[in-house]
């Protein structure tokens, strides 16, 4: 059952890219809103992030846990980055946000908790983060059917995955921004004076996580990948930069928000430093940001006065707290039987699993979604050659093909 509703899901996020990219998103933002299934999203989100915290870590620690495939695994991993990539979709239409409701208070918790991650992400981070992206056993729904992966391997992907996810939540947060007028008095409360979103935002601007030198060359990460960038295009914003940048207009240059947010000592030191990185060659980019160099420049000066501490009851954030407190103590007992019951297929369960996603990620749905030209699966060059059996794999020629076959063998039965 569960299974069946990941397909959805996966269905669903394919299909909100499709419709958007060719303008075509009422009618699915329509059915999101009238059968609102933003705060079921959010919950099943929060869900999932709970389970990746609680019962994986549990899952890894299992002397007696040898699947025949980690596949299963994987698809609860990816569970969470289908979800957060059709959030990002959709929550650019003002309607979308609105129709979050009261979730919307779980969903500012969550992306504030996945900004901490890439904050408190290091150098060293994030090159190994830079080389495990490239490599070629990284997990994909192939690979991951072809046999069992050890833990630790696990442990890495889901890591991995959870960098893309942060990025993803950094946009979501952004298009929550956007809407500050219209947002619950409790989500504001949240960002401004609960977890303190600008400063986080500023160091973001900081230490930039998705960008780093390496043996005097400049990396950054667009489109999932790392990639290296030519000198000419070095100062060049990337959509990483502009989501973090676009944040802090529409918190710091908003009235609501101003009156709202204190800018005590700490906070007006912080946010100061953001003047250094405001050059010409910046704003020329994006030019919102003379307005944000024309507020900093009277915070130097100035001392705004401390909000007003209105006598209201906040709104807090319940899914998290509830799923925790439904199950505290009953984590190890939860991964058990998961063990037995949902990560333990038979043969025959794996075949007709495969069989369905290979039906969910139909060739002609992962063509239009391809932005680039598909790549060898061996050598990265690209490629023109399909497996004709399972259709799913790329090759540049037979060889690269022949020098697959064993890898790729049993994830080839499973789905041909």
């Amino acid at each position: 059952r569960w299974l069946r509703q990941h397909e959805y899901v996966e269905k669903l996020n394919m299909h909100s890219i499709l419709s958007v990219s060719a303008g075509q998103e009422q009618l699915l933002i329509e059915l999101l809103v009238t059968h609102a299934k933003i705060p079921v999203l959010i919950g099943e989100l929060i869900s999932v992030e709970i389970w990746k915290h609680k019962i994986f870590p549990v899952l890894c620690r299992l002397e007696d846990f040898k699947p025949r495939s980690t596949f299963p695994i994987y698809v609860v991993l990816q569970h969470e980055a289908s979800i957060i990539n059709l959030l990002e979709t959709v929550f650019f239409f003002k309607e979308i946000c609105e129709s979050a409701e009261d979730s919307i208070l779980d969903l500012i918790d969550y992306c504030h908790r996945k900004l901490i991650l890439l904050v408190a992400r290091s150098t060293k981070a994030r090159e190994a983060t830079s080389a495990e992206l490239s490599a070629e056993h990284l997990a994909s729904p192939s690979s991951m059917q072809a046999g069992p992966v050890p833990p630790q391997e696990l442990q890495k992907q889901a890591e991995v995955m959870e960098f893309e996810i942060s990025l993803k939540a950094l946009s979501v947060l952004r298009f929550i921004t956007d809407q500050v007028d219209s947002l619950p008095l409790g989500a504001l409360t949240r960002m401004l004076n609960t977890h303190n979103v600008p400063c986080l935002l500023v160091e973001l601007v900081e230490h930039c996580p998705w960008s780093f030198w390496e043996a005097g060359n400049l990396k950054k990460f667009e489109n999932g990948t790392w990639h290296m960038v030519p000198p000419e295009d070095q100062v060049k914003m990337t959509k990483l930069d502009g989501q973090v940048w676009l944040a802090l207009l529409n918190l710091l240059l908003s009235i609501k928000c101003q009156h709202k947010y204190c800018y005590d000592g700490f906070n007006r030191s912080q946010l100061l430093k953001l003047r250094a990185f405001l050059t010409d060659v910046l704003i020329d980019q994006l030019p919102n940001l003379v307005e944000m160099q024309r507020f900093l420049s009277y915070l130097a000066v100035t001392e705004p006065a401390p909000p007003k501490k209105d006598i209201i009851i906040e709104q807090v954030p319940v899914i998290w707290d509830h799923i925790l407190k439904k199950n505290s103590g009953k984590w190890e007992a939860i991964a058990k039987y998961q063990v037995k019951h949902a990560f333990s297929p038979t043969e025959e369960e794996l075949k007709l699993q495969a069989r369905r996603w290979a039906q969910t990620y139909s060739l002609d749905m992962m063509e239009a979604l391809a932005t680039d030209k598909p790549r060898c699966r061996v050598c990265g060059v690209e490629a023109a050659k399909r497996c004709s059996r399972c259709r799913n794999e790329w090759y540049c020629t037979r060889a690269c093909q022949v020098q697959h076959w064993q890898k790729h063998k049993p994830a080839c039965n499973l789905m041909a």
